[in-house]
């Protein structure tokens, strides 16, 4: 077992402003259903440096399930054919909605495709007129984590270290 310090973040409105320009001619965000073996190659590429597993301890067919829902949302960034990262929503279509999962694939950081893909994907969120987004960040999480969520218009609203298994 293993002791995190957890951050509870929530965004009370959509993204103001125009949205960003892609920083790369070629990057695009979507959103897109992805199959079960898919969906784990991307959740590896992107989650392994920051040691997710949540998704690689559930069974196959409760992953099926999760992935077929019409609230499950993915939002998949693509620089040319190249998935670079993605966004994973739950209880799109609720009054509140998680995001889940936020990352790129390492290849991809440092050229702005972060913000980019946070951006894009936040405002396919609010397109659904939820009153509050929210997510939990953790001390595994990138370095850089909060201080993105920050900018894009989330806030902290609790603190508390948690147990996880190691």
């Amino acid at each position: 077992m293993v002791d995190l310090l957890v951050t509870y973040m929530e965004m009370l409105a959509p993204p103001r402003g125009a949205p960003p320009a892609p920083p790369l001619p070629d990057a695009i965000v979507a959103r897109e259903r992805l199959d079960p073996s898919s969906y784990i190659d991307l959740y590896r590429a992107v989650g392994e440096p920051v040691q997710w597993d949540q998704r690689l301890r559930m069974p196959g067919p409760e992953l099926e399930t999760l992935l077929a829902r019409a609230s499950t949302h993915i939002q998949v960034l693509r620089v040319g054919n190249e998935a670079a990262g993605f966004c994973e929503f739950n209880d799109v279509g609720q009054s509140a909605v998680e995001l889940v999962h936020f990352g790129l694939v390492p290849a991809f950081q440092g050229k702005r495709l972060g913000p980019f893909l946070l951006d894009r994907a936040l405002r396919a969120a609010w397109s659904h007129r939820p009153k509050r987004l929210w997510l939990h960040t953790d001390t595994h999480d990138h370095p850089a984590a909060q201080s993105v969520y920050g900018r894009a218009g989330f806030r902290a609203y609790a603190r508390r270290m948690e147990t996880f298994p190691d």
